[in-house]
């Protein structure tokens, strides 16, 4: 009776380690979820939601963000746009351990996926955005990344015929910071990307393989939904990075600015190291892994976050089977999302 005593007390343990987290209100995430209800997922208790088909957006402000995020014009030197780091065919991420900027400039960090964006509680790693418009706003004026200014950017958009147009349009007051921003996030809003997955969650057993099936409860199993959970398999949450060992020691390399996350934002010490959980839709497309870049394969970020997020050492078949599942998030980009021609 006490070796079961003391093995049940055991198992209560690991519960609430691989359970803490840094919860913060995600009433945005919770409205979006909301939204997709309708969407009856095969069993209500699971920890994944499913993406609806498409997203409400206003289409003409859709492919007038498009024209945006694709155009170098809101760069200091015409060299860089916002799929440069944000490229739809690497998953909206970017194949660079970090951004490279302006005049070659090399950032601190990590560039997350674009996809399924308007889903996160908050934007960019340390969560300094509360939005998309928010998060369109900081890189063109940053001299690291765009390099250029807002009113240099307002000035050259006015001297294109169709842009003055398309504002005139669809706002009263033509082209604007706030304005530019509004069109690139409606842009983003619309990059939701179904996948086979989300027809399993919606009752089709026969979307995904037996092997995907079986991953997802390895997933489960594991620990992983302690973290990656709702609608875009993340983004609600932040979480320490080295929850159970110390990560950044381990890796060997000196600290960096970025690597304080959202203590950059909040100077408060129990924030060093704390990041937003990403999101794992695509997550296939989008290597390397993490804020610093430092993991060249899903395999290696897997086995990496089951040691120090999770205190646990997985095995290559559990490894390969959570893996396996983790491609089936990977979904199709809408119709509009790439400039036609």
């Amino acid at each position: 009776m006490k070796q079961m005593k003391w093995i049940t007390l055991m198992v209560a343990v690991v519960a609430v380690v691989g359970c803490t987290k840094k919860d913060e209100p995600a009433p945005a995430a919770e409205e979006k979820a909301a939204a997709v209800e309708e969407d009856k997922p095969a069993a209500p208790s699971e920890p994944i939601l499913p993406l609806p088909d498409k997203a409400d957006v206003d289409m003409d402000k859709v492919l007038l963000g498009r024209s945006l995020y694709f155009d170098t014009a809101l760069s200091g030197d015409g060299t860089i746009s916002c799929a440069t780091c944000h490229s739809l065919d690497h998953g909206g991420a970017e194949p660079r351990k970090t951004s490279i900027g302006i005049n070659g400039h090399v950032g601190p960090i990590n560039s997350p996926t674009v996809l399924n964006s308007s889903y996160n509680f908050v934007q960019f790693w340390d969560g300094r955005a509360k939005d998309l418009r928010e998060q369109a706003e900081g890189p063109v004026s940053n001299p690291g990344e765009m390099g250029a200014t807002w009113d240099g950017v307002i000035k050259r958009l006015s001297k294109n015929k169709e842009y003055v147009d398309s504002f005139a349009k669809l706002y009263p007051d033509g082209i604007t910071k706030a304005n530019v921003t509004d069109a690139i996030a409606e842009y983003e809003t619309s990059l939701i990307t179904p996948s086979r997955f989300d027809k399993y969650l919606k009752g089709d057993m026969t979307a995904i393989t037996e092997a995907e099936k079986k991953g997802y409860e390895t997933f489960k199993e594991v620990g992983c939904t302690s973290c990656h959970t709702g609608i875009i398999v993340g983004g609600t949450m932040f979480q320490k990075l080295g929850l159970v060992k110390d990560y950044f020691k381990d890796r060997g390399t000196p600290l960096t600015e970025a690597d304080s996350g959202r203590y950059n934002i909040t100077k408060k010490e129990q924030d060093r190291h704390f990041f937003k959980v990403p999101t794992l839709r695509n997550v296939e497309l989008t290597a390397p892994y993490l804020h610093d870049g430092s993991q060249a394969t899903l395999e290696e970020t897997v086995k990496t976050m089951g040691s120090y997020q999770l205190g646990r050492d997985l095995s290559d078949a559990q490894v390969n089977s959570i893996v396996t599942f983790l491609k089936s998030l990977t979904g199709e980009l809408p119709a509009h999302a790439k400039p036609q021609g």
